[in-house]
């Protein structure tokens, strides 16, 4: 079936409400926290106060002897159980051929501590309580050192580690360096911009919990986590760190309260758990609070670059230049190195049919929390650069936002980038057309007009981006650093009645799995939305899978489960041939009923499954009862979701405060399952892109590497009353490789809202003389940057 057939299936495009909100509503969800095993313990770190120091000793004597305290474990414990670091799931190769500088990454630190909240010893009590409490008594004799917390600072840095003397990861380029700045040297015209994408909190609405159960009769392990991959968790935890047969450990997640990239990652805390449950004999919880997340969460973002665009006399893109340094933090998370790679660096083409790109990454180790993939992965970093660059170049050459791109948008398809990726289909033209008129562009003078009356200023500000979801084909991944596939896996067991459970790797933190999927099983087996459950979340009942983030999960997930589908329609086929005593070649199937062609012979899809389990009149010869299938999905290409995204925003010049005042956002998703799930994945992904643009700020004192930010105190989070109503519409050109036509939405709204807030942001401070300015945009910046340009 193609992506042409199945849109015009009963179910699809449809607004479904949520199978899954009625337990969530009415308190019925199952989070880790929720879980409470018998004999069940606590778990409390204690973390490093210092963002760099040595550990002279570590005291435990105290912790030991308190109330209720079933032991303390140190980073001594771990290297005499052999207990490995955290691996890295990527690989990337600097440019002399040299791979990537791959430090220890303890689970309890070992001779040193190189963030403020790295692990120092862990605590497990009775209570909660009374860990705390314990945890309190833990001495640790520290030799204070020199940190650095700013990427830009690290070259200068004391070492953090002997692997890297110099605190760079990787050196990485892409594109031919020669022939770029043979352009550059002849263009018309050259616009630069010096940028940077500021460092990020995750904040999820649920914090990271864990649960490491040991079962001594079967030898094996139980870990309740909050996490967006269950099996690449396992796979981690298991082979690469405690050096534990796979099918010895089940990971569950269960209902999880946001990810955003947060919880894709081993973490330290997770494998403490599972080791110290058989080392202890007992279960033990862990909930982090939110002034843990704060330090101990993976960070997104914290990118410092330098970009420049060549162009010809009318505008036309010829080249483009960028250097970025780019901050791991003080180790290297789980997808961490393919970040500002791979995922980032390949996206510098946007919509813009530039002839030749050349980027260089530099990589660096700083006294911070670990940075990591967060809503986007890169995505949004590569769109920031890239469309406060074409806003600049436009204003450079005496152009409209609009008339800039609309010059040098790609319009032929499939389109091969300068920088690895080829676009299949697309239509970039169609998308800002929509976008002026959905944001009434036509009437802006007249409504900045009406601003400047109040004494406001108004600016306008355009985004057009494009992201590449689903990630790559597992062959070329691999190729490009990846330590693992990126594949999907779907099963699905039809039941003698007729419903059916469908087991899919992929996993649901919010995006609304249970409904979609089962829209689109019910969409091609002819049956009801409720007849359909989905399993996810759990290494012991779901075939192994790679889990949730990058917006794959309909394009690599559901496509996973439609190749399921295709063969249990296949077998149903023969059933029903066989029942109607006709050749499966004669046998349609639509609506939940197979048919023969030219004939009114008819059976119902619930029949053929009956049939299946109760085998009397069946060809055994044949087919073997039952009718439940497997199937696993490698995607052949990224898909590319894009858009254009327009922002008015009032500014305030006596006080500096921004407000959005307009936002439009025009996507093109591909072929849509449920409009109202998407509507809510793109304001939300706009929340979060403008909270970066005006608010969120994750900042450390550039002295001690203390995290001046470290609760909703100081890290202001965006809410209701900042937020515009939304004009939201889509357009479509179905993806061409996949058998839904879908692209992805989950990433979008937060990878195109940043740079349209700070080019509507620079268009109303143009006129004071403020021609550049850097996230966050909060009252009291923005109005010192209009005091330094009065100056």
């Amino acid at each position: 079936m193609g992506a042409s057939d199945f849109v015009n299936l009963p179910n699809i495009g449809v607004s479904v409400k949520r199978k899954e909100d009625y337990r969530f509503l009415t308190g019925g969800g199952q989070y880790t926290d929720d879980i409470t095993l018998a004999n069940q313990t606590y778990a409390v770190f204690v973390r490093s106060p210092h963002a760099h120091a040595g550990i002279n000793s570590i005291n435990t004597e105290a912790a030991k002897a308190a109330p209720g305290v079933i032991g303390v474990l140190v980073g001594a414990d771990v290297a005499a159980d052999k207990i490995n670091g955290l691996p890295c799931g990527w690989l990337i190769t600097s440019t002399d051929g040299s791979p990537m500088k791959e430090p220890p990454h303890p689970i309890l630190a070992q001779g040193k501590v190189r963030y403020v909240g790295d692990h120092v010893a862990m605590v497990v009590a009775e209570t909660l309580e009374q860990a705390k409490n314990a945890a309190e008594l833990v001495e640790v004799d520290y030799d204070v050192l020199t940190a650095v917390v700013r990427v830009t600072d690290a070259a200068r840095a004391a070492p953090l580690h002997d692997a890297a003397p110099d605190n760079r990861c990787y050196k990485w380029a892409l594109g031919d360096k020669a022939q770029v700045d043979a352009v550059f040297a002849s263009a018309a015209h050259v616009t630069k911009l010096d940028l940077t994408n500021n460092r990020l909190v995750p904040n999820a609405m649920e914090p990271r919990a864990a649960i490491g159960s040991y079962n001594r009769a079967n030898d094996d392990y139980t870990l309740y986590v909050s996490n967006q991959n269950p099996h690449v968790e396992r796979l981690l935890l298991t082979a690469f760190v405690m050096g534990l047969p796979e099918h010895k450990v089940r990971v569950i997640a269960p209902d999880v309260g946001g990810g955003f990239g947060s919880k894709i990652y081993l973490y330290a805390e997770d494998v403490c758990l599972t080791w110290a449950s058989k080392k202890l004999n007992r279960n033990i919880k862990w909930t982090c609070d939110r002034s843990e997340a704060f330090v101990s969460d993976a960070h997104g973002r914290d990118h410092v670059s330098h970009a420049e665009m060549a162009m010809d006399k009318d505008g036309k893109f010829l080249a483009m230049r960028v250097h970025t340094d780019a901050s791991m933090g003080a180790y290297l998370s789980t997808f961490a190195p393919a970040i500002p790679t791979i995922l980032y660096a390949t996206l510098l083409a946007g919509q813009y049919a530039t002839p030749l790109i050349y980027v260089e990454v530099d990589a660096w180790f700083t006294n911070t929390a670990p940075v990591d993939a967060y809503r986007g992965a890169g995505r949004p970093e590569a769109t920031y650069l890239v469309e406060r660059l074409v806003t600049r170049a436009a204003w450079d050459m005496g152009l409209a936002q609009d008339e800039i791109r609309r010059r040098n948008f790609i319009t032929e398809f499939p389109y091969q980038t300068p920088v690895a990726l080829q676009y299949d289909v697309g239509d970039f033209h169609a998308l800002l057309k929509r976008g002026n008129e959905l944001g009434e562009v036509a009437g802006f003078a007249q409504r900045k007009s009406a601003s400047e009356a109040k004494g406001l200023l108004r600016g306008i500000g355009y985004s057009c981006y494009i992201e590449a979801c689903g990630l790559a084909p597992s062959n070329i991944a691999g190729a490009l650093g990846a330590r693992a596939g990126l594949f999907e896996c779907g099963e699905v067991r039809v039941h003698p009645t007729g419903s059916v459970t469908v087991f899919t790797g992929s996993h649901s933190h919010g995006q609304g799995h249970e409904t979609t999927f089962a829209q689109v099983v019910a969409a091609r087996l002819g049956i009801s939305v409720d007849a359909v459950d989905i399993v996810h979340g759990d290494t012991g009942r779901v075939p192994f899978g790679m889990g949730t983030y990058g917006s794959r999960s309909m394009s690599v997930g559901g496509t996973a489960i439609m190749k399921a589908l295709d063969k249990i329609e296949t077998k149903a086929k023969k059933i029903a041939a066989h029942l109607m005593e006709a050749s499966d070649a004669d046998v349609e199937f639509a609506n939940g009923e197979f048919t023969i062609k030219g004939t009114d012979k008819k059976v119902t899809f619930g029949q053929v499954a009956l049939t299946a389990y109760v085998p009397h009149n069946y060809p055994l010869d044949k087919l073997e009862p039952g009718l439940n299938e497997t199937a696993f999905y490698d995607p052949t290409n990224f898909t590319f979701p894009a858009g254009t995204y327009i922002c008015e925003v009032e500014v305030d010049p006596a006080t500096g405060q921004v407000c959005v005042d307009s936002f439009t956002a025009v996507d093109d998703f591909g072929n849509i399952i449920n409009p109202m799930i998407v509507e809510g994945q793109v304001q939300g992904g706009l929340v979060q892109g403008i909270g970066q643009a005006l608010m969120e700020n994750c900042v450390y004192d550039p002295e001690s590497g203390q995290l001046l930010t470290g609760s909703f105190m100081d890290y202001a989070m965006p809410r209701f009353s900042d937020m515009p109503d939304f004009k939201l519409d889509t357009l479509c050109t179905p993806c061409s490789h996949n058998p839904l036509g879908a692209k992805g939405c989950g990433e979008a709204g937060a990878i195109g809202s940043p740079p349209a807030v700070i080019n509507a942001l620079l268009d109303a401070l143009r006129p004071l003389g403020v021609l550049d300015f850097d996230m966050p945009a909060s009252p009291a910046r923005v109005w010192e940057a209009i005091r330094a340009a009065k100056k």
